[in-house]
């Protein structure tokens, strides 16, 4: 006969195991290593979980998870903003942050385009976007940086035909070749966008 877990170890298992990328050994792992912590520590996690879920919330201007609204982003006075770069969720935001490159505003989708999943243009933060951008005609570039997967190209081309008519310059961020990878492992689209995105040194 199965070993049956007590009803709370068995929740405390069922939550872990609905986290991205966590299976079912994995949501053990963590439900016993949450049990073997000193209970304070515990129920600082449940802490800092439950104050997350109530003071953060959506920028009413970007739509990126913030605290204060709108978030500090939007209102750094040393952000460019005529420039908006629109990414798929909070996680893209971070990244482009890291680099350091990028100075102008960010415009978040938390999510793309995907009719196999039953995603259309209204459940995404487009409807917003153009909201924004009719309150802001300073905007002189939208730069699309959706994932390079079917559903982030083909958002990124609806997104570049609606905002046609506008006159906005619409810009794509380039994909190809990651640092460290070796061409022979590269797929054909992979290496034909890099090929195509080329760039004189």
């Amino acid at each position: 006969m199965a070993y049956r877990y007590t009803p709370a170890i068995a929740r405390l298992i069922s939550a872990f195991a609905k986290l991205p990328g966590i299976g079912q050994k994995s949501a053990q792992r963590l439900a016993f290593h949450i049990l073997d912590e000193k209970k304070e520590d515990a129920l600082a996690l449940a802490d800092a979980i439950r104050e997350a879920c109530s003071s953060i919330h959506l920028c009413s201007v970007c739509c990126n998870f913030t605290e204060d609204d709108p978030c500090d982003i939007c209102t750094s006075s040393a952000r460019d903003n005529t420039r908006i770069c629109i990414v798929e969720n909070p996680r893209d935001v971070a990244a482009m942050e890291r680099i350091h490159d990028y100075r102008g505003l960010y415009h978040v989708l938390h999510g793309v385009i995907s009719p196999m999943h039953n995603v259309g243009p209204e459940d995404v933060k487009l409807k917003e976007l153009f909201i924004r951008l009719r309150e802001h005609d300073e905007v002189e570039e939208i730069i699309l940086a959706t994932n390079s997967t079917i559903e982030g190209e083909a958002t990124a081309l609806y997104i570049a035909r609606l905002l046609k008519p506008s006159g906005i310059r619409t810009t794509r961020i380039a994909h190809g070749i990651p640092m460290g990878a070796a061409l022979e492992y590269a797929d054909d689209v992979t290496l034909s966008r890099a090929f195509q995105n080329r760039q004189e040194i």
